[in-house]
């Protein structure tokens, strides 16, 4: 079974980077705060489960490509 994750950039500052992410593109729902500094996410709700690992793992990749924090993007699986 294939999965989908979204994810949107909806502020940043100089410590951290908070995403809205859910699995359908139309309602991210949930919230995560990356530390800028040492690239660890924790959810806003404090659940960690499969949709907030797929979302921060594919946030944290996507730095790592482009050295920038991705302002939105989903990953598959």
């Amino acid at each position: 079974m294939a999965s989908l994750v979204h994810f949107r950039k909806v502020s940043e500052s100089e410590e951290s980077v908070e995403y809205l992410f859910g699995f359908d593109g139309r309602e991210e729902r949930r919230r995560l705060v990356m530390d800028v500094h040492s690239r660890r996410a924790r959810p806003s709700d404090g659940k960690v489960d499969y949709e907030f690992l797929k979302s921060s793992r594919r946030i944290n990749a996507l730095y790592v490509e482009t050295g920038r924090w991705p302002e939105r993007g989903m990953s598959a699986s």
